[in-house]
């Protein structure tokens, strides 16, 4: 497993803020608030050519009643079983705090290097006032201001230093593996569903809407598949969104969709298709992501009938249309129904999505194709396609080389896909056709 780093502390230290430093990007949702960071957030770090994994935690809170806290708490001890050392966090401008106390006595107690942070040390006054820190009783003590970024580089030397070349090496070849978002609107059973397949208490699952906040990077590698899931907060309409968090959360969302290669759109079974779910699952379409259509909660459904689920399916592709070929799991989430089922379907949908088809076959099946149902004639030109191509795209696209590209109206466009579709595996895989002259 590769070098992993978890940043932790007490609630509004600036844990995000140093994050999102290390990272050199904004990925974990910065706010005056405290308890914004609720589950762990994951990233990759690269200094001076060596890369590591990060982890952003919620503030920790020892004895609090407060739901969140608590199961903040846990995910904090997680995070520091889970990582090779770990950065404890304090801010200058309050001082040293009984949270800060307990704290440091959890992390004495841990066998893994913990380097002290002092942050928001921006001013020589400051600088005098961190010295308290020293008082904690760790040997590696940093000042810094994350805000700006003065003394982050001493900081990510230390770190550095712990790294060998094999821990880089293996975080390069992570960044590559297939990657899954799960996206779908709030409380349709999106982190269920994710705790379901890794089986462990990866996020916080609650049901209070909105408890996913970040996108939430999943390592999965079990029963000799190996993939990233991303779970990201649930999108909302426009109109819903009380404060900025909930606006960067659907940001976030959509960023999630960019990252992914197959998105994972999971419906809840009772509440059936929404117009928010089709414009989700047509954003994903227009992005080129490959889609698997999942209907959470399928158990709960009454009464039923032989044909439900056929029923029900028709019903989500009539709601879906153009886009119709994608295929559609029913499951439980909280029962683990056909749980694995989506894996394998994903992995599908990515290979279909990744194939490149050979030019020769490719043509030897279109031109019978368009042999056997000619382009309409248009103002007296008869079309002739006479050669087509696969483009080096990341979304499968084909050129169709032809006489009079401009002349091809919507209809035959769609015969040609169903043609590529039905002769080669694309399903849950947008399809782009472009036609230029020969």
């Amino acid at each position: 497993m590769s070098f992993t780093v978890a940043i932790t502390g007490r609630p509004n230290v600036g844990k995000s803020t140093l994050f999102n430093r290390l990272l050199e990007q904004r990925k974990a949702i910065v706010d005056d608030i405290s308890g914004v960071t609720r589950d762990r957030q994951y990233g990759v770090a690269d200094w001076n050519g060596k890369t590591f994994n990060v982890i952003d935690t919620g503030g920790f809170v020892p004895d609090s009643d407060d739901v969140f806290e608590r199961e903040i708490r846990k995910q904090v001890r997680i995070a520091i079983d889970e990582a090779d050392a770990v950065i404890f966090m304090t801010d200058a401008a309050v001082g040293i705090t009984d949270l800060d106390e307990s704290m440091a006595d959890l992390l004495r107690r841990s066998s893994k290097p913990v380097f002290l942070v002092v942050n928001k040390v921006d001013n020589s006054e400051r600088q005098i006032l961190a010295t308290e820190f020293y008082a904690l009783g760790f040997d590696n003590v940093f000042f810094l201001s994350a805000m700006t970024g003065s003394g982050t580089g001493e900081i990510l030397d230390a770190l550095t230093t712990l790294i060998t070349e094999d821990d880089s090496d293996e975080n390069k070849r992570i960044s590559e593996l297939p990657k899954f978002a799960i996206i779908g609107q709030p409380n349709v059973g999106k982190s269920s569903l994710l705790n379901a397949l890794v089986g462990q208490e990866r996020t916080i699952v609650s049901d209070v809407a909105g408890t996913t906040r970040d996108t939430i990077h999943t390592h999965y590698n079990l029963f000799s598949k190996e993939f990233i899931l991303i779970d990201t907060a649930g999108l909302r309409k426009k109109n819903k969104e009380k404060d900025d968090l909930e606006f960067y959360s659907v940001i976030r969302a959509i960023r999630a969709m960019d990252e992914a290669d197959v998105c994972l759109l999971v419906l809840d079974a009772e509440k059936g298709i929404t117009a928010q779910d089709v414009s989700i699952c047509s954003l994903a379409v227009r992005k080129g992501k490959g889609v698997v259509v999942l209907v959470n909660k399928w158990d709960l459904v009454e009464n039923k009938a032989t044909n439900t689920a056929r029923d029900y399916e028709k019903q989500l592709k009539e709601k879906l249309a153009p886009f119709t070929d994608f295929p559609v799991i029913f499951i439980s989430a909280k029962e683990k129904v056909r749980i694995f089922k989506v894996i394998e379907k994903a992995l599908e949908v990515y290979s279909s999505k990744s194939q490149k088809i050979p030019t020769s076959k490719l043509n030897e099946v279109m031109l019978k194709a368009v042999e056997a149902y000619h382009a309409p004639v248009v103002r007296g030109h008869s079309v002739k396609i006479k050669f087509i191509t696969q483009l080096p795209t990341h979304v499968p696209s084909f050129a169709f080389f032809c006489n009079y590209p401009d002349d091809i109206k919507t209809p035959y466009k769609n015969y040609l896909e169903n043609q590529l579709r039905s002769n080669f595996n694309f399903s849950g895989v947008p399809v782009r056709i472009f036609f230029r002259k020969k």
